[in-house]
């Protein structure tokens, strides 16, 4: 009896060991690692994704640099895509998206004002003109006040004629010097899984063959 109970208290404080050097090691272990920081994103790694609204000549802007009134003002865009601004005199709009143009606003800016906030606000669409030409019903120019995809311009345009080649359409923009043509394939796009629509820039040309 007595063997078996000094047994019992053997295997008892065995047990008791093992635990405590356990939770010992544990308490003792090395932190992982933290996690790296992220990289700041800073204005002017802002970039324009694939249908963010370009301003456009005509459009109306609000600028709005904080606590400063005097270089705040409520811009037009020329028709040569300019806007004219305090101390800045002209600066390039039409093309860019609003926060591109803030971006080169506040870069500007900080040769006068130390850590300038600048905000746009394109208050007034005033022109989106896209011209759709080839096999459609009613070829021309037509005006957007939104934004608008290719079969937005197509069905303005009455919809495609019998003789259209619909996998061979063509979009043609220019982009600063150079004019890219972007082909578009009709049929993908009107497929209940097809993703291939987009949103027109101002300017563009769609050509149905």
């Amino acid at each position: 009896m007595k063997i078996r109970m000094i047994v019992g208290i053997s295997l008892l404080a065995l047990v008791s060991f093992l635990a405590a050097g356990s939770a010992f090691a544990q308490s003792n272990a090395p932190a992982p690692p933290a996690p790296p920081p992220q990289a700041a994103i800073t204005p002017g790694d802002a970039k324009a994704q694939e249908g963010d609204y370009k301003i456009g000549p005509e459009d109306l802007l609000d600028i709005s640099v904080w606590n400063n009134p005097p270089l705040s003002r409520t811009a037009p865009v020329r028709p040569d895509g300019m806007i004219s601004l305090p101390l800045l005199n002209d600066v390039q709009a039409a093309g860019l998206t609003p926060m591109q143009l803030r971006d080169n606003i506040a870069k500007r800016l900080i040769e006068y004002v130390p850590n300038p906030e600048v905000s746009v606000i394109v208050r007034e669409v005033n022109r989106f003109k896209v011209s759709v030409l080839g096999e459609v019903r009613k070829p021309g120019r037509f005006d957007f006040k939104s934004r608008a995809t290719v079969l937005d311009a197509i069905a303005l345009a009455g919809g495609l004629s019998d003789y259209a080649a619909r996998s061979r359409i063509v979009i043609i923009r220019q982009d600063g010097g150079s004019t890219k043509r972007i082909p578009v394939n009709y049929n993908k796009i009107v497929s209940a899984s097809s993703e291939d629509d987009f949103f027109l820039q101002p300017g563009d040309v769609v050509v149905v063959p």
